[in-house]
């Protein structure tokens, strides 16, 4: 494995993704990692994203940036956010990406608050997640890219939790095109053992986003980070790392802060 580390494009200041991504590969960076609002928004850039992308700025992710998601209680809004993920697929199919990211949902319902008892039953939000992430791996397949699905914290969201839950959807959905994301800050909450639960995951594991434990940049909090990258590095992971946090600090110094603990990290990362 090499360490490629991705910086999310909200996070570096700058005019455009040229000198965002100038900027990034300045503090320790080699990508940028986009953000898709709903509305299909993230398509209406696609002028500015070919431009960066001819340019020569690597923009190998989207992350899915909405108020509703594909296991949303409501049809209605479940299907719209199928339509717009669709969307940042195929978007990011022309720009030369990898692909996109979506959680089942997030701040709809938590069993951690009331009234505890989410609407709909666990089997029909299973299937839920089924159809939905079988017609976006269908069409990720069909565009050459990937859609990854992440867990979220039991207080962001009640269905995927942790990354065993995520690569069991992915077994049932059966297509590669489908893969998993591990984000530290939910896993120090919900994973027993982060290390080995990245392990368990690795055939599933298409990408990676970093934040220390408190959500700021690493390097803020108390993550084992040579553990967290030599177990990714021993499993054979391919992907990006990109840094998904708040910022503690003066952001240009909190990012660059962030990136060398990162590459200070890797190599001094734990090799067994």
């Amino acid at each position: 494995m090499t360490l490629r580390l991705a910086c999310q494009e909200q996070l570096l200041p700058g005019a455009d993704l040229r000198e965002k991504f100038d900027l990034a590969t300045g503090l320790g960076f080699d990508a940028i990692e986009l953000r898709g609002r709903g509305d299909l928004a993230f398509r209406d850039r696609l002028p500015e994203l070919r431009r960066a992308a001819a340019d020569g700025v690597p923009m190998p992710t989207v992350c899915v940036d909405m108020d509703h998601f594909i296991g949303d209680f409501d049809p209605g809004r479940s299907g719209d956010a199928v339509r717009n993920m669709r969307s940042q697929l195929s978007v990011m199919a022309e720009i030369g990406g990898v692909g996109a990211l979506t959680p089942a949902s997030w701040g709809m319902f938590s069993r951690r608050l009331p009234p505890f008892e989410p609407p709909r039953s666990a089997a029909d939000d299973r299937q839920v997640l089924l159809d939905t992430l079988g017609e976006l791996a269908r069409h990720a397949e069909a565009e050459g890219v990937r859609i990854f699905l992440e867990p979220l914290n039991r207080y962001e969201d009640h269905m995927v939790n942790r990354l065993d839950e995520a690569a069991e959807l992915c077994t049932a959905v059966g297509l590669p095109s489908l893969g998993v994301v591990a984000d530290t800050y939910h896993m120090n909450i919900e994973e027993d053992d982060p290390v080995a639960a990245l392990a368990a995951v690795a055939p599933y594991l298409g990408h990676v986003q970093a934040s220390d434990s408190n959500r700021y940049q690493p390097g803020a909090g108390h993550l084992d980070w040579p553990a967290l990258l030599g177990v990714l590095d021993r499993t054979g992971y391919q992907g990006y790392v990109a840094l998904e946090c708040r910022l503690r600090g003066e952001p240009t110094a909190a990012l660059r802060q962030a990136a060398s603990t990162l590459r200070a990290a890797w190599a001094d990362r734990t090799t067994q």
